[in-house]
Order: C-alpha cells, then sequence, then structure tokens
C-alpha cells in the first residue's frame, strides 16, 4: 500500500513522541491531521492547530487536495527566537 511520511519539528516532535511516521497515502492533509489528532490526543492537536504544513518542501495550499504517494509531509510549529 502507498504511503507517505509525516515529520515532526520542535514542539511538534515533542508533542507526538516522535521525529517521524509512516501512514497511508491518498488522503487529504486535513484527513491526515484528523488521524494524527485521534493516534497521539490533545497535546498534538493544540500544535497542529497552529502549525505550518510542507508537502515534498512546498507550503501547502489546498489541505483537501489527496497526498501523493511517497510524499514527505512536514509539522512546523511556530518558532520562537531571533
Amino acid at each position: 500500500m502507498a504511503s507517505v511520511t509525516v515529520r515532526y519539528f520542535a514542539g511538534a516532535r515533542a508533542a507526538a513522541g516522535r521525529a517521524e511516521e509512516t501512514t497511508t497515502a491518498g488522503r487529504s492533509l486535513d484527513e491526515l491531521l484528523a488521524e494524527l489528532a485521534e493516534r497521539h490526543g490533545g497535546r498534538l492537536v493544540s500544535v497542529l492547530a497552529v502549525s505550518s504544513f510542507l508537502i515534498d518542501g512546498v507550503t501547502c495550499h489546498d489541505r483537501q487536495q489527496p497526498l501523493p504517494a511517497g510524499a514527505t509531509i512536514d509539522v512546523l510549529p511556530p518558532f520562537a527566537g531571533g
């Protein structure tokens, strides 16, 4: 079955309890995020609500478009610092 890789950065990594995971392709980003929220719980839900998402290094503008097989989705929470 085709899959996508989800990579977590900074606070998203801490909330998910892992740096990355693999899941099924063919769903939209919104559907994927709902699955991840259910899988990891409230702390990750809070982080996902304020995060940006890259699909193969490009900012996601259409969260309803199916994710292509083999794609890498980066979860980027807001970063602090200067």
